[in-house]
């Protein structure tokens, strides 16, 4: 009689590419459609420069959801890969963002405009957060409402959305609704310009503080002009800062939540989420490093692309018909959000 060996161990270097090569076959018919998505509005942002490219992507992504022909692709192979860009990318991406921004340029804006432009974040996500809750939006909404138009619009709202562990279609009605607003807004500024009286300068400081995307603040602030629009961003850039606190607490929320309720063996998740220690980094490092212009310029292509593909992955989460049924209360909570932040940052300009 044979008497059967040990079974071979198989090395963990073998074991890491097989696992890689599985996970890239599951993850590869929807990153495939969201790079050509993102493709398309990179076209459709060089010929009509006004629509910014991460609405655009936003825009493509919506439309995707509502084709006949994919949506059963959508909710079949792509889906993998579409979820993997909405979490996994789009936490890449906000890292990223964190090296268009510098603490000096945050400090020369003055005390009042730092201030008030903090003040504005926080005022504005509270009261949306309260008033979401007031009309009873459902789950998360009503923070992911109140992250996405306090702070930074969509990639606001996915970075939120993995701390709280939101899934695509519970970021669906906030992204379309910031996305909505946003584009609204490169159109209803410009027209509320010479008649409330700004100059080129009070119209940037208005924009970075009230418009919601960083793509759509430079599609608004660029009409008055070069200065407007490096007020806009450095007011704006300031805005995506307070993404580290807030959805710190958040996290630190929810992983204490997570620690009372959880058994002993299950894991709990970190009290800061790392990309939000990689966000915070990222301004330290261009902060304190004289960063080379190519590697920054590299960074903005990549920090691009990547939240693109995470922006077309939540878009097409999205079902407008479901949104009609049912968002009309969210639409409310959204449209006064956005006012509001109007309202308040105008103020601001006044006393600045």
């Amino acid at each position: 009689m044979s008497v059967a060996g040990p079974s071979p161990v198989t090395p963990p270097a073998t074991s890491f590419v097989s696992s890689l090569v599985t996970s890239t076959r599951r993850n590869l018919p929807g990153l495939v459609i969201a790079a050509v998505a993102v493709l398309v509005a990179w076209a459709v942002h060089a010929v009509l420069p006004a629509v910014p490219l991460l609405t655009a992507c936003v825009l493509l992504g919506i439309l995707i959801g509502q084709l006949p022909a994919t949506r059963r692709l959508l909710t079949g192979a792509a889906k993998p890969g579409l979820s993997f860009a909405a979490k996994r990318l789009m936490r890449i991406g906000v890292v990223l963002l964190g090296l268009k921004l510098s603490l000096v340029d945050v400090f020369s804006l003055g005390w009042v405009t730092l201030v008030s432009t903090i003040l504005i974040v926080f005022v504005t996500f509270g009261a949306t957060l309260w008033f979401g809750r007031l009309l009873k939006l459902p789950g998360h909404e009503p923070l992911l409402v109140a992250t996405g138009f306090s702070i930074c619009g969509a990639s606001a709202i996915g970075a939120m959305g993995g701390v709280v562990r939101a899934d695509e279609k519970e970021q669906a009605t906030p992204v379309a609704l910031v996305t909505l607003c946003g584009t609204l807004a490169i159109f209803v500024l410009p027209a509320l310009w010479h008649p409330l009286g700004l100059d080129a300068t009070q119209f940037g400081h208005w924009t970075g503080a009230s418009v919601h995307d960083v793509g759509q603040v430079v599609a608004t602030a660029q009409i008055a002009g070069p200065s407007a629009l490096a007020v806009a961003l450095v007011v704006k850039l300031t805005r995506v800062l307070m993404l580290a606190p807030i959805v710190g607490v958040a996290g630190v929320i929810v992983s204490r939540r997570d620690a009372a309720s959880a058994r002993p063996a299950t894991k709990r998740p970190p009290l800061i989420p790392l990309f939000v220690a990689g966000f915070v980094a990222a301004v330290l490092v261009r902060t304190l490093i004289d960063v080379p212009a190519p590697v920054l310029a590299a960074a903005d292509t990549l920090q691009t692309v990547l939240l693109g593909l995470a922006l077309v992955a939540l878009g097409a989460a999205i079902r407008v018909t479901s949104l009609v049924r049912t968002g009309w209360r969210a639409l409310i909570v959204g449209l006064g959000s956005w006012v509001l932040i109007a309202a308040l940052a105008f103020g601001a300009v006044q006393l600045g």
